[in-house]
C-alpha cells in the first residue's frame, strides 16, 4: 500500500519497496531494470481502489518485465479469486502464469478466515526442501482445522472446479442493467468491473443546489456521501453494500456467486431508486446532514 495514510503508524516498513503507479508500464520497467527486486506485487483487478481493470497487455506486460529482469511475479487474488471475476483465478483472463497466487476471503465461503499461497513447485521446493525446513513458519493456529475443513468444503462444491457459478449471462447484464438504469442521473461516471465484481463510481454534482451539501459532507470526510448511500441501501432495501476502502466515492457491488437474476435485478432497482432520491429529494441530504453532525461530535 502505498497510500501515506494506510502506512503511517505501522513502520518501519520492509526496507527498499517501490510504489509504482498502477497500469504504467513504463514506470513499472524503469523500476525493475534494476533487477533488484525480489518480487513484483499487484492484483489483477484492483478492488479497493475502486474496482480498476487494467489492460491485458499491461498485466502482460508486467508478466514479461518480470521474467526479463528475474523478479517473482506475484498475483493478489484475495478478492478476485475463486471465481468472482468469472474463471477461477482472474489471472486466467489475462492468461497470466504468475510464480505466486494469494487467497483468501471466498476460500471458505466466507465463513471462516483462512488464506492460501500457492507457487510453482521451483519456489517451492527451494523454500521448503525439507521436513525440517517444512515447520520454519509454523504457528499456534495457522493451520487452524476449521478453518482448512471450510476452505475444503468450498473447493468441494460439487461443479465448482468445472463450471463457472451464476452462468455468463448473469454476470454481463448485471453491468449492463446498472450502466442502462443510472445513465440518466448526474452523479454516476461509470459503472465497471469483471464477473460479480462490480464498481459504481460517483463524481461531485455540477447542479448548484446539489453541489453545495455535496461539498459541506465531503469536507466533513471524504466518505461521508458513499456511507449514505450504503446506510440506505441497508436500512431501506436489505441490500448490504460498501464502499472502496480506498476510493470512497466507489460504490462495491459483489455479490453471492449463487445469486439469481432475479435478485440481481432487485439490486439494480435499489440502487437506481437510492440515486434517484439523492438527485431529486432534500431528505436525502437533510437525514446525511444529521449523521454528519453526529460524526463530527465523535
Amino acid at each position: 500500500m502505498n497510500d501515506a495514510f494506510w502506512r503511517e503508524g505501522f513502520g518501519p516498513l520492509l526496507q527498499d519497496t517501490v510504489g509504482v503507479d498502477y497500469g504504467d508500464a513504463i514506470a513499472l520497467e524503469g523500476a525493475l531494470q534494476s533487477k533488484r527486486h525480489a518480487a513484483l506485487v499487484l492484483e489483477p483487478v484492483q478492488a479497493e481502489a475502486g474496482i480498476r481493470v487494467p489492460s491485458k497487455q499491461y498485466l502482460q506486460k508486467a508478466q514479461e518485465l518480470c521474467l526479463k529482469t528475474g523478479t517473482l511475479f506475484v498475483i493478489d487474488e484475495v478478492q478476485t479469486g475463486m471465481f468472482r471475476t468469472g474463471t477461477f483465478l482472474a489471472s486466467h483472463q489475462f492468461e497470466l502464469r504468475p510464480d505466486i497466487v494469494i487467497l483468501a476471503k471466498a476460500l471458505s465461503g466466507g465463513l471462516m478466515p483462512v488464506s492460501a499461497v500457492l507457487m510453482t513447485d521451483k519456489i517451492y521446493h527451494a523454500v521448503y526442501s525439507s521436513l525440517r525446513r517444512a515447520i520454519v513458519h509454523t504457528s499456534t493456529f495457522s493451520e487452524n482445522s476449521l478453518s482448512m475443513r471450510a476452505g475444503l468444503a468450498s473447493l468441494d462444491v460439487p461443479g465448482i472446479a468445472t463450471t463457472r457459478p451464476a452462468g455468463n449471462g448473469t454476470r454481463r447484464n448485471i453491468r449492463a442493467k446498472l450502466r442502462n438504469e443510472l445513465a440518466p442521473f448526474e452523479m454516476v461516471k461509470e459503472v465497471r468491473g469483471m464477473g460479480l465484481l462490480s464498481g459504481i463510481e460517483f463524481v461531485a454534482p455540477r447542479k448548484l443546489s446539489l453541489r453545495m451539501p455535496f461539498e459541506a459532507f465531503h469536507r466533513i470526510h471524504p466518505a461521508m456521501f458513499g456511507q449514505i448511500l450504503v446506510m440506505r441501501m441497508f436500512r431501506e432495501k436489505n441490500i448490504l453494500t460498501q464502499i472502496c476502502g480506498n476510493n470512497f466515492m466507489v460504490l462495491k457491488a459483489a455479490p453471492p456467486l449463487v445469486v439469481k437474476e432475479e435478485q440481481l435485478d432487485e439490486f439494480v432497482a435499489a440502487i437506481r431508486s437510492v440515486v434517484e432520491l439523492a438527485h431529486t429529494s432534500a431528505a436525502f441530504w437533510s437525514e446525511a446532514l444529521g449523521l454528519a453532525r453526529r460524526a463530527a461530535n465523535v
